[in-house]
């Protein structure tokens, strides 16, 4: 076969990595510490078996975008549904990215916002954030100035970091930003508010959300925005026909239907989060606020790798998040069960004594 280059862009690119280990306790990755209610897997499995499978699934997925329309008090049409949020990104810049355009981040923050710009050809602007990961809004108003992005991306709370961006912050880089701000709200529902409060119609503003973390369905890969209809519009244009198969579309209407089981179990999150934070503060590492599902953390007489390393030999895997800009020796546990946390602690206590 001849040689196909890429292109030379995308040659230079490295991918996306979450390495995978075999441990006995993995809190690598954000995923919910249980899965879901029985209840959504009878269901599912009931509905599943009135599928016509020689039939193409619904191609505006109605059931579930008035399902979601009515879980956040918007219309249908202010609803995009796509393969997880990740696949949400990437359909917004193919339709408003690409060639001679830029987006805008703010570092550090979720790797795939720029990883997936660049992908489809759009140009990355960096910007940094403040000692303490907050926003500097001065630092903003300059990159967004020269820069001029067709889309800002902000992340609330911020992954790897777990902080929570203010509403005021939100409507000010709003005022400022010269084209489309994205809130990515992947861990949103742990926060204590969102920025679904602002979109409406005449604000170039979307929040992307997914159904990985409190819905305990990252194996299904489903997220989806909420954003004016107009915007909508556009990336129906955008996606590919029939994106969404007929098991998705059911699995996420059938999730929405357990929501007070699903509430519970972000309220039950929360509080482990508050105890596994508490129980930190006692150790010889340096702990940054979370209002997410994991808890970033620096070791303040070891190096990170090694503390990694020795979690690892104690079967506990942690995301090492020395990779990410101004965060050597950093790392980042995800919320487990009372249990997985437990083992976290004992073995996070051994490694630093």
């Amino acid at each position: 076969m001849a040689q196909v280059d890429p292109r030379a862009d995308v040659a230079l690119m490295a991918g996306y990595h979450s390495p995978q280990l075999d441990v006995d306790v993995r809190l690598n990755t954000n995923e919910a510490p249980g899965p879901p209610p029985a209840a959504f897997t009878e269901r599912l499995a009931a509905r599943l078996a009135e599928v016509d499978w020689h039939r193409y699934p619904d191609r505006s997925y109605r059931a579930l975008r008035t399902a979601l329309a009515a879980q956040h008090g918007v219309d249908p049409a202010q609803v995009f549904v796509a393969n997880g949020s990740n696949e949400v990104l990437q359909t917004l810049c193919l339709t408003y990215g690409g060639a001679g355009r830029r987006v805008a981040t703010f570092e550090p923050t979720y790797a795939l916002h720029s990883h997936i710009a660049r992908i489809t050809g759009t140009e990355v602007v960096e910007g940094e954030r403040n000692d303490d990961f907050t926003l500097d809004l001065d630092t903003v108003a300059k990159v967004l100035a020269d820069a001029d992005p067709v889309i800002t991306f902000l992340c609330s709370p911020n992954n790897p970091t777990g902080m929570v961006e203010p509403e005021d912050t939100i409507r000010q880089v709003l005022a400022m930003a010269p084209g489309l701000v994205v809130v990515d709200e992947a861990y949103g529902q742990f926060a204590p508010w969102s920025a679904l409060e602002l979109v409406d119609d005449d604000t170039p503003l979307v929040v992307t959300r997914t159904y990985s973390k409190t819905w305990a369905m990252a194996a299904a890969r489903l997220g989806y925005l909420v954003g004016p209809r107009c915007l909508v519009d556009e990336l129906d244009k955008v996606v590919l026909p029939y994106h969404l198969d007929a098991m998705k579309q059911i699995a996420g209407t059938v999730a929405l239907e357990l929501h007070d089981e699903m509430e519970a179990r972000v309220a039950a999150i929360v509080e482990e989060r508050g105890r596994l934070v508490a129980a930190l503060t006692d150790l010889p590492v340096d702990v940054f606020p979370s209002g997410a599902n994991f808890v970033l953390f620096r070791p303040r007489a070891r190096a990170g790798a090694d503390v990694w390393q020795g979690l690892v030999d104690r079967s506990v895997l942690v995301r090492n998040c020395a990779s990410w800009p101004r965060l050597d020796d950093c790392l980042r546990v995800t919320i487990g069960t009372r249990g997985e946390d437990d083992r976290f602690l004992d073995a996070l206590k051994e490694v630093l004594a």
